[in-house]
């Protein structure tokens, strides 16, 4: 139960900052550089989002387990992609297939390939993000690193 929650988590996290910057960038950016461009500018800020993310909710739920994190990661990608296909289904009524079909060939292999980073990322992280405070950063030295 912890692994679903972390993962809607996780997903929620992810889905609510695409959110906002879609409705930044499809108004104001799509109109002035293209959809191409726009969606590639977009994406390192997702990257950064999408490490943020996975790093807090890794510590919120104390997920030491890199099996129990890319389960994680597999959660939130199945909760992304049905989101993705379900809003483009209601914004425009396309299919899922004409949905794939329409997105731009270079920035839709780039979204791919972050879909993939998002679901495996959790795992990837290093077994040192978890701790007991989210918001408290690990010592690297601990408290005589700077005694003489």
């Amino acid at each position: 139960m912890r692994t679903l929650k972390a993962g809607a988590l996780y997903f929620v996290l992810v889905f609510g900052a695409g959110f906002v910057l879609g409705s930044i960038r499809v108004p104001f950016l799509v109109p002035r550089l293209g959809a191409r461009f726009a969606e590639l500018l977009e994406m390192p800020v997702m990257l950064a989002v999408v490490f943020m993310a996975a790093r807090y909710v890794i510590r919120r739920y104390a997920l030491a387990d890199r099996r129990t994190r890319l389960l994680m990661g597999t959660i939130a990608l199945v909760l992304l992609a049905s989101a993705e296909l379900l809003l483009a289904f209601l914004m425009t009524g396309a299919s899922p297939s004409a949905y794939v079909a329409s997105r731009d060939p270079v920035s839709g292999s780039a979204f791919l390939a972050m879909l993939v980073l998002f679901a495996v990322l959790p795992a990837l992280l290093p077994s040192g993000a978890v701790s007991d405070n989210p918001f408290k950063p690990k010592s690297v030295g601990g408290s005589d690193s700077f005694k003489h």
